[in-house]
């Protein structure tokens, strides 16, 4: 008689069960943990540059002198990384989508490590850009993986926490950028600055090596969509090319609205393309999701409001009020320090009620915040900042982890990638943002006011090259005076001067409380993210 064919088949044993530290890998806090000290990386070294107070920035001084770069090669460190890291966001979220995110995460730490030690050795500025922009392509490759490995580690019930925490850890490096920058420059050297980096990314790799656990990819991409990349790319870039040359171009001048002419082109041709291919780089139904469209804005309105009012806030306390730039950022430590302490309270009220009503008051907290910041004058003293301060970084941390949460929950868990990078591209593209158009309402708000009182104060007319060099040095808040200038002469220029660079700085904030004003209407549009499909749940 035949045995049965069940009587044949072989006894599979059970697989054994991990053991030490295997079995911790892909244990969500950890994975956390590791992530987050890989965007501190980004975070340290200037995420979003505009903001004139991080650790380049910072250096940027002693870099012009030490390799003899000029003004153009010193705008260009920082320039490039930020085109860099700005064009390359959401392509990277894909490979992270396509090839896993762990990955992608690993080999953007050990290569912004790299670049950052590269960078410090070199004395040739040229070779210093080249090295930015690819500082700026690593760092990339941090940002949108870190938030698609949260997305699809944690559980929908610790979701927001974790984002919580992920955004106290952003808060917390750029608190720290120009404080660790400033100390380093004045008591080490420039390129401390960038070995700073070493240690982190050091202590990152070697949690990730441990610690993360390889998302799932995308199976079913069986292409990828590079006519979408180049058009996307390309787009980014002139849209943030505009956003950086117009105060020097003109935003009237033919060649700023060329750019953001070109702009609009090859934007429209990238929504072309991504409508009619079977495997689109961003794919478009992720905007059919009102709250996921409406968190992105938010994002973008954040970054607008917070690093375009800030950049001119640092000019105010070292230019109007003459501090030093590490002192300027200890004045500006209640705003991160009360996003560090905000951002993981935020994470528990969204969990409890959701995103919209704490997205809500966050923005009409920080339209408070602005407005009464908007209020200083030149008799305020530095101090007066910190009760706003405080409040513009309670009225911020609500809005940056419910807007995000929003972003990456309403995302396919095989998108969380592409999710990752359309918040990171919102927060760079607001940043710039805010800082151009901001700055264009108070250049011309300060540019009438100055004359005018340039002219009541009968002081010898200025004209041609003389009148544009002196309004650009009251743009930043300092008097246009030489040494050979009488001291009378210098305090009438100096109260001028002072004067019409808080007017301009008033209508700058209100125009950046009204934004966050709208902001809290869009916050209406938002509600809790998906349930997280096979996410751990070992917490």
């Amino acid at each position: 008689m035949s045995k049965s064919p069940v009587a044949e088949a072989p006894v599979q044993k059970p697989a054994p069960a991990a053991t030490g530290i295997r079995r911790l890998r892909g244990h969500p806090w950890l994975s956390l943990l590791a992530v987050a000290l890989g965007v501190m990386l980004v975070a340290l070294d200037g995420t979003i540059v505009a903001l004139d107070g991080t650790i380049v920035a910072i250096a940027s001084p002693a870099i012009q002198k030490d390799l003899d770069a000029s003004l153009s090669d010193i705008q260009w460190v920082t320039n490039a990384y930020l085109l860099a890291l700005a064009v390359s966001l959401i392509t990277v979220g894909k490979l992270g989508d396509r090839f896993g995110h762990t990955r992608i995460f690993l080999t953007g730490a050990v290569g912004f490590v790299a670049s950052s030690v590269g960078i410090g050795l070199t004395d040739d500025i040229k070779v210093m850009i080249g090295l930015r922009v690819l500082q700026g392509l690593f760092g990339a490759m941090l940002q949108p993986t870190a938030l698609g490995i949260i997305r699809s580690t944690f559980p929908p019930e610790k979701l927001n926490s974790a984002i919580g925490i992920w955004g106290a850890v952003v808060a917390a490096s750029t608190a720290a950028g120009p404080i660790v920058g400033g100390l380093l420059v004045e008591h080490v050297n420039w390129e401390s600055c960038f070995y700073v980096n070493v240690p982190v990314g050091i202590v990152a790799v070697v949690m990730g090596l441990l610690f993360l656990k390889d998302t799932e990819r995308d199976q079913d991409s069986k292409s990828f969509d590079v006519p979408g990349i180049v058009l996307l790319s390309g787009a980014l870039f002139l849209l943030v090319w505009a956003l950086i040359k117009a105060p020097d171009y003109g935003w009237g001048d033919t060649k700023t609205l060329g750019f953001l002419g070109a702009t609009l082109v090859v934007g429209l041709l990238f929504v072309l393309r991504e409508s009619r291919t079977k495997e689109p780089l961003l794919p478009l139904r992720l905007f059919r999701s009102l709250p996921l469209s409406a968190g992105t804005v938010l994002i973008l309105m954040l970054a607008f409001c917070l690093f375009g009012a800030m950049f001119y806030m640092t000019f105010y306390l070292q230019n109007v009020h003459g501090l030093s730039a590490v002192d300027a950022a200890v004045r500006m430590l209640p705003l991160t320090g009360l996003m560090v302490v905000g951002a993981p309270l935020a994470g528990v009220l969204i969990n409890r009620f959701g995103p919209r009503l704490p997205i809500v008051v966050g923005m009409l907290v920080t339209a408070g915040a602005l407005f009464g910041l908007g209020g200083l004058d030149t008799g305020s003293g530095a101090n007066d900042t910190l009760v706003w301060f405080g409040m513009l970084g309670l009225g911020l941390a609500p809005i940056m982890v419910g807007a995000t949460e929003v972003i990456v929950g309403h995302a396919e868990v095989e998108l969380a990638g592409v999710a990752g990078g359309l918040q990171s591209t919102a927060m760079q593209v607001g940043g710039t943002l805010g800082t151009a158009v901001l700055g264009a309402v108070m250049t011309a708000k300060l540019n009438d006011v100055f004359t005018e009182r340039w002219s009541a104060a009968h002081l010898p007319p200025l004209r041609g090259e003389q009148l544009a060099q002196a309004k650009e040095a009251v743009s930043v808040g300092v008097a246009p005076v030489t040494p050979k200038t009488p001291a009378p002469v210098v305090e009438v220029i100096t109260n001028i001067t002072h004067h019409a660079f808080m007017d301009g700085m008033h209508l700058a904030f209100v125009a950046a409380g009204v934004v966050a004003l709208v902001g809290a209407a869009i916050g209406l549009l938002t509600k809790q993210g998906r349930k997280v499909e096979g996410a751990a749940v070992h917490i």
